[in-house]
């Protein structure tokens, strides 16, 4: 497992806690949009050691409440469920980010009760998978059975999707609504081009448009919300 980055206090990664974010290296999508692309293609030295991040935690457990792992994506770490079990062992609770590719292990990480939230990206409509994360003959099903698996409200979770204008039609968007009915909560988050993408000369949606995508997520969604957009 790499470290490759630590966010020592956030308010908005997870909901209603003050925690930290650690940003762990690799990831089997290759998103044009990607904010991380660093973690995604270049995971070859440590940056923090899992001592030095252990020391940060036992610091820190009287201020801050939680703990964000995201990457990159988590769960390609094999050794991530005993990653949680020291952070658990100090008196923090977990939040996950994930793309939700990794259905056995995100399973098995809520049914030991090691993740308190998890956040699951919703790229897009299912047809249009591949395209949007940059994987050709990209296999759905396990982002199916997770998505499946977190509606069962086997633990507190949202949905979210990050909106290209270069990736995300009201077809499509339409698409990942009827996929996702039932959910509880999704986040549509505006993209934003900051200098370090996978692909360069991608847009975000305009506010109109992310105005347009809610109401017909709406429809399927018991609640969407706009983040990092006045609504």
């Amino acid at each position: 497992m790499k470290i490759k980055g630590l966010q020592k206090l956030t308010l908005l990664d997870y909901p209603t806690k003050t925690a930290c974010t650690v940003f762990l290296a690799g990831c089997n999508y290759r998103c044009p949009f990607c904010h991380n692309a660093g973690l995604v293609v270049d995971v070859d030295q440590d940056e923090i050691s899992q001592e030095e991040f252990f020391a940060f935690l036992e610091k820190r457990k009287k201020v801050l409440e939680g703990v964000c792992i995201t990457g990159g994506e988590p769960t390609l770490n094999k050794d991530l469920p005993e990653f949680i079990k020291k952070i658990k062992q100090i008196g923090y609770c977990v939040k996950l980010d994930t793309n939700g590719t990794n259905f056995e292990m995100l399973k098995g990480l809520v049914e030991e009760g090691l993740v308190d939230y998890v956040a699951m990206d919703a790229k897009n409509g299912l047809e249009s998978y591949p395209m949007t994360v940059g994987v050709k003959n990209l296999d759905v099903l396990p982002i199916m059975q997770s998505a499946s698996f977190l509606m069962q409200n086997h633990v507190d979770y949202e949905f979210r999707t990050t909106v290209v204008d270069n990736f995300h039609t009201y077809e499509s968007i339409e698409s990942m609504g009827k996929w996702l009915k039932g959910a509880k909560v999704l986040y549509l988050q505006q993209f934003v081009d900051n200098g370090t993408l996978i692909c360069p000369n991608l847009s975000g949606a305009s506010i109109d448009k992310m105005k347009s995508y809610q109401q017909i997520l709406s429809k399927y969604i018991s609640q969407v919300h706009l983040r990092g957009v006045d609504e």
